[in-house]
């Protein structure tokens, strides 16, 4: 049977005294599995970062129990060190040494020999398309290269398990799309990543898992089409080519399914459906009333509706500085 490499149980953390204390955790279990990618979605101040500094050993829990690699991090907090990768949700390198300098540095730290330390370091450049920029100082490098070169520090000790909280925060697209290869190669090559992200199409491409944290609590966690199915179910959308015809493919909706068609955007229209026959009855019967399409979809409901049905608002989060996190 696969292991957990992640298991937290009742975690609780309170931030300062009185009227005015923050429950940043009220209670959370988390499970990661072996090879695997959790991914941990919030608004503001949900409690992400505060969980994932515990898991890491950065912060004490007032109360509850977690292992990590196997290791309880609170009463074997070294050894949960040595098995993990952690990158922030802001880059931490030295910005006055070298790309180089500042991977080898790390691998020394690890006790890495001197040679074993350059070699990770230049292969780990390589990975992140930083190579070109190994002997510049981190000062001269964007924010996008810093981020990257800070990913690249967290995995010089080929990690078990790998802490991203918000690793593409300020990249570019094209940058996000490869750091969403390097994680999916970390998974492959066997280590466990749990992922806080602001961006719920990322959970969605990445993660084996989502636990979907609100004000410390986890309130849903299943695999991201098991909480697509939450929000009830699929829709059928139409898109006609003439938004003059938009009242008559109402009607060829509403006739299909039994349901009033409901507006999804500008001149579209969805309806939701219980099973596949209705796409096809859709197309044959557009085809019939001579009406041309631009867009015509049958799919589940994104994360963004997932999220509003679970917490009642959108997701709003940006920059996540939880109070006291």
């Amino acid at each position: 049977m696969t292991k957990n490499a992640i298991e937290a149980e009742g975690l609780t953390k309170r931030f300062g005294k009185g009227s005015t204390a923050t429950q940043a955790l009220a209670g959370i279990d988390l499970v990661a599995r072996e090879g695997s990618v959790l991914g941990v979605l919030g608004p503001n101040g949900a409690g992400k970062t505060t969980a994932v500094r515990i898991l890491a050993t950065l912060l004490q829990a007032d109360s509850g129990s977690a292992r990590v690699a196997g290791h309880d991090v609170a009463t074997d907090p070294v050894k949960v060190r040595q098995s993990i990768g952690l990158t922030g949700q802001f880059a931490s390198v030295d910005e006055d040494l070298t790309g180089l300098q500042n991977l080898r540095m790390i691998g020394q730290l690890l006790d890495l020999r001197s040679a074993e330390a350059t070699r990770r370091a230049r292969e780990l450049l390589e990975w992140f398309e930083l190579g070109d920029a190994a002997d510049r100082v981190a000062k001269t490098y964007s924010g996008g290269m810093r981020r990257r070169l800070d990913l690249a520090a967290s995995l010089v000790g080929r990690p078990a398990v790998v802490f991203l909280d918000e690793p593409t925060t300020g990249l570019d697209p094209s940058k996000r799309e490869a750091m969403w290869d390097v994680v999916r190669n970390l998974v492959t090559e066997g280590s466990t990543v749990l992922l806080t992200t602001q961006y719920l199409d990322e959970a969605d491409a990445l993660a084996d898992e989502i636990s979907v944290i609100d004000h410390g609590r986890v309130i849903a966690h299943d695999t991201p089409l098991g909480l697509k199915r939450v929000v009830g179910g699929q829709r059928l959308t139409v898109r006609p080519t003439d938004p003059g015809r938009l009242p008559e493919v109402g009607q060829l909706l509403e006739s299909i399914v039994g349901v009033t068609a409901e507006p999804d955007g500008r001149d579209t229209l969805s309806v939701p459906v219980t099973d596949d026959h209705a796409l096809p009855t859709a197309v044959a019967a557009l085809h019939t009333a001579g009406i041309a399409v631009t867009e015509l979809s049958l799919h589940l409901p994104t994360l963004d509706e997932v999220f509003f049905t679970l917490t009642g608002r959108p997701d709003t989060t940006h920059s996540e500085s939880e109070t006291a996190a």
